[in-house]
């Protein structure tokens, strides 16, 4: 009687603590992520408290269970008092959140360990009590269907597009030297789903039989209770009731697979988490036979087979909307194509997206139709409403970073500043890393978070350089990452949790001269903005309303117009370092108003794209911080041969020019040879260069002069053997006055037009 009224009163705690974890997570922004994942926790325990109540089993030693009543008073203490944490005492967040890391971590051990141990204690059937509490933790949960008599999911009832990926991973998961394939997608594109219908597969079932495991793997994965979950369904006795270790429990596992007389064996660990290589090392062992498929959001690139699972294409995605869009007796209102294109659109071929999306508009009129296709395209992301709650939870468990990774969330922020169908150039993404986060200026530590984001599925590296043995930050020139538009529209989320006057990154997509409505009513409120990203279309007219944005440390504006003026509050960012203009239209277009910079005492780096400057060289705007200039297909021809100004002066602490793809570029201002500080000089693509300026030997401290795909430059100037600092010159230095290029076949790409993920 007193295990049972304590057992009552856990399930009172419980439940309180997950109403006010509940109440306030939408409110709380800053513990957003811990709190949801704290109601995750709550809410599983919640119903494991409930059933174990509703058959009457015995909850546990009184005394267990006050302690843990303990626990979550404190829990609710803390939630509150976080709840209404103020902004200036943002710093001490970690130090909260920490504390409330702990008590989920405390309430998991509870349902992971107690729970079952109590369970135990009280039921004659060890194992099944044993089973039936750690399914609802770590272990998947399903109906075994002919001779595969294992817990494998049902797939859903209407499935489409996954033909061909099913027989491609079949095909590469029975090659005879694959012992463990990694099926690889972002979050919600159906990866569960196609290995529930490989388990169902007449060709996996007859070569494997009853010997298809299938365990969901939690966040923090427990080794020996996977395998004892293992021996339970072959219904094998454990060896003295649990495992010592990791390793004895492998052991007992091998010699498992040793009774079973090498008998095909085939081990599904499903939703493995990012940090979970060690797991994963732990169950490839060599044996005959067995063989291990992982999926998991990561791409794991420790273990070379792997298969990445691509969003389904425009007449699946279709298919799988219209389905889940339509009532069962089929007389649900569908709009004309026109509405449902955009809305699949959106849903950016993710199996869940459509789902979730679809059904939400089920049985609705039209005009909650339409009202949703406005609500999206007056920036208004997907992933707002309400009804896509189960859809946004599934993206962000993708942005659970330990502590030390925060710099790769942040990163992945970042890409959300550039429009969506576009390439983002990584080198202007190391241009903002290098200020921002105090990443080193060659890239290489910029580069390695992009990789560890396109292994996590978060967006994708192309490398488009042909020579990976290339020196320096030049190798990156023409490297490009791409992002999913969902996977956008989440970074846009994440970013735009808290009031626009207090974000961290500020992004405003403008649609012909349609400023946004807290912009028209802000007058003259400043923000806190450090990255602002504007972007505008086609019927812009640059006619800007004023804007404080005095804190802002990178800018990037993103424009289609064939005339385009910057910003007159641009003056006025005080701590602005990175400026990046990209012209996304088809041709050239002028950008006026570049004396603006002239009043930025803090700006290191400038990247144009695609525009025409004629006052480059001909008025003297003064940049003394100016480090880095990179000019990507500009108009610069004209005004570098009438260069009036002397770029020394107006350019003092210039350290590195990057020019690519400028094809109208004939000759180089001379007066650039008096920068003395100049330490990177890149060239590439500019057909039309046809010499170097006599004085390049000036450029005493010249470490890196890189000519790629200029196809009239025949011979380098006399004065090239004066560069004593490039040392990838001094191989050729006593033939170098005499040195006849060797030219490469013109490189031409169209790499810088629109591409979709």
């Amino acid at each position: 009687m007193e295990g049972a009224l304590a057992g009552a009163a856990l399930g009172r705690s419980v439940s309180d603590l997950f109403d006010i974890v509940k109440a306030v997570t939408g409110n709380t922004l800053m513990f957003e992520d811990v709190l949801e994942r704290l109601k995750s926790t709550l809410d599983r325990l919640k119903r494991v408290v409930e059933e174990i109540e509703g058959s009457h089993r015995e909850m546990g030693r009184p005394e267990e269970i006050s302690a843990l009543i303990k626990q979550m008073k404190k829990g609710e203490d803390r939630v509150k008092k976080y709840s209404k944490l103020q902004w200036w005492r943002y710093p001490m967040r970690s130090r909260y959140t920490r504390k409330l890391c702990k008590l989920e971590e405390e309430l998991t051990k509870f349902f992971q360990l107690d729970v079952p141990a109590w369970t135990c204690r009280s039921a004659s059937n060890t194992w099944n009590a044993v089973s039936d509490m750690r399914a609802r933790m770590n272990l998947a949960e399903g109906n075994s269907e002919g001779s595969c008599a294992v817990p494998v999911p049902e797939p859903p009832d209407f499935t489409v597009g996954l033909d061909v990926p099913l027989k491609e991973v079949k095909m590469r998961l029975l090659k005879e030297e694959v012992s463990m394939l990694v099926l690889t997608a972002p979050g919600g594109c159906g990866k569960t789903t196609l290995v529930t219908m490989l388990c169902r597969d007449n060709e996996i079932k007859g070569k494997y039989g009853g010997n298809i495991f299938f365990i969901t793997v939690s966040k923090s994965p427990n080794l020996k209770v996977i395998v004892q979950e293992l021996f339970r369904i072959k219904k094998e006795q454990v060896p003295h009731h649990e495992f010592s270790s990791d390793e004895d429990a492998i052991s007992q596992l091998k010699q498992l697979l040793n009774r079973m007389e090498q008998k095909p064996f085939l081990l599904i660990l499903d939703d493995v988490w990012s940090g979970s290589e060690s797991l994963l090392d732990k169950f490839a062992f060599q044996m005959p036979n067995y063989k291990i498929l992982v999926t998991s959001r990561t791409a794991f690139p420790r273990f070379p087979f792997r298969y990445n699972l691509e969003p389904l294409n425009g007449e699946a995605a279709m298919k799988l909307f219209r389905h889940s869009a339509i009532l069962n007796d089929g007389s649900s209102y569908i709009p004309g194509e026109d509405i449902v294109e955009k809305i699949v659109k959106g849903c950016g071929g993710f199996p869940l997206a459509l789902k979730v999306i679809g059904r939400s508009l089920c049985g609705q009129s039209e005009m909650v139709w339409r009202s949703r296709v406005m609500e999206w395209s007056n920036d208004h992301s997907i992933l707002a409403s309400s009804t896509s709650s189960d859809l946004l939870g599934c993206l962000q468990r993708s942005l659970d970073f330990k502590d030390e990774e925060l710099i790769i969330k942040k990163c992945f922020l970042d890409l959300g500043l550039f429009p969506e169908d576009r390439r983002i150039r990584v080198a202007a993404l190391i241009d903002m890393w290098s200020e921002l986060y105090e990443l080193d200026e060659d890239g290489i530590q910029a580069i390695a978070n992009l990789c560890e984001i396109s292994i996590r599925n978060l967006a994708s590296l192309l490398v488009t350089r042909k020579d990976a043995s290339e020196v320096g930050i030049y190798c990156c020139s023409e490297d490009y990452v791409l992002q999913h538009d969902l996977l956008r529209e989440l970074a846009i989320h994440q970013s735009s949790q808290e009031p626009i006057e207090q974000r961290k990154r500020l992004i405003v997509d403008i649609s012909e001269n349609k400023l946004p409505k807290w912009w028209k009513e802000s007058g003259q409120q400043p923000i806190s903005a450090q990255l602002l990203s504007i972007s505008t279309d086609d019927k812009f007219s640059s006619s800007w309303c004023n804007i404080q944005a005095s804190k802002v440390e990178v800018l990037v504006l993103n424009f289609q117009t064939k005339n385009y003026s910057l910003p007159k509050f641009v003056e006025e960012m005080d701590k602005l370092k990175v400026l990046i203009v990209t012209n996304y239209g088809f041709f050239h277009a002028d950008l006026d108003h570049f004396h603006l910079l002239g009043s930025l005492s803090y700006l290191k780096k400038i990247r144009l794209e695609k525009v025409s400057i004629p006052s480059l060289f001909k008025s003297s705007v003064e940049l003394k911080s100016l480090e880095k200039i990179s000019l990507f297909m500009c108009n610069i021809g004209q005004t570098s041969r009438a260069c009036t100004i002397q770029v020394s002066d107006a350019w003092p602490n210039l350290k590195e020019i990057n020019i690519d793809c400028c094809i109208d570029l004939a000759e180089l201002p001379a007066g650039l040879c008096d920068i003395v500080c100049l330490k990177k000089l890149g060239i590439t693509d500019c057909h039309n260069l046809s010499a170097l300026p006599k004085e390049i030997g000036k450029l005493v401290n010249l470490e890196v002069l890189r000519l790629r795909s200029c196809t009239d430059l025949m011979q380098l100037p006399k004065s090239v053997t004066s560069l004593k600092r490039a040392e990838l010159w001094e191989p050729f230095k006593e033939s170098l006055p005499s040195l006849k290029l060797k030219l490469a076949a013109k490189d031409t790409n169209l790499h810088w037009l629109p591409n979709r993920f």
